[in-house]
């Protein structure tokens, strides 16, 4: 955290290994998370691009009093939901979607991903509701407490625990029928 206090410093300062330490840090938790609710590496990737030039481009805008992972976390989990919304916004003008592909590209930081357990579990996370998949995405690899999560998504804590619970289950049941 103090870390984090001294790169945000740095970097408002215009100090680029600032913001190259911060992206290093935290590419790879936020592309799990991307990759999580997305189920599309390549998506995955683009989001956590954008983010980050979206964060570097607005340095001294930038008023940080809690976690950067968690606000990077919920810029990411924003950047997808406001995606996802506009994708329903062209099926509902009759654009046609493609079917999410995970991508076959084998670089170094896709190597963990692309095993065949992510595989299965990107899968299974398709197979719940959005709203489910982003509060364990949020949970698990945001590392944000239900209370935030439920301030981000404007919803009260017990929904949150509940989407989280029932989006457990569901894919438990959905991984143990698979293995």
């Amino acid at each position: 955290m103090v870390e984090d206090r001294l790169l945000i410093w740095k970097f408002k300062l215009g100090n680029r290994d600032a913001l190259r330490r911060i992206y290093e840090k935290y590419k790879n938790d936020l592309l799990k998370l991307a990759v999580a609710l997305t189920n599309d590496v390549n998506t995955a990737e683009d989001v956590v691009q954008d983010v980050f030039v979206s964060f570097a481009q607005s340095a001294a805008r930038i008023q940080m009093s809690g976690n950067l992972k968690k606000y990077l976390a919920t810029c990411v989990a924003n950047r997808i939901r406001n995606r996802k919304r506009d994708q329903q916004r062209h099926e509902a003008s009759g654009i046609e979607d493609s079917d999410c592909v995970i991508s076959g590209a084998k670089r170094p930081e896709q190597w963990a991903i692309l095993s065949e357990e992510m595989e299965l579990l990107c899968r299974a996370m398709a197979q719940i509701p959005y709203e489910q998949r982003e509060v364990i995405g949020l949970y698990m690899q945001g590392s944000m407490t239900f209370r935030q999560i439920a301030k981000v998504r404007n919803a009260s804590i017990n929904t949150v625990q509940g989407r989280y619970r029932y989006g457990l289950n569901k894919l438990r049941s959905i991984l143990n029928s698979e293995v």
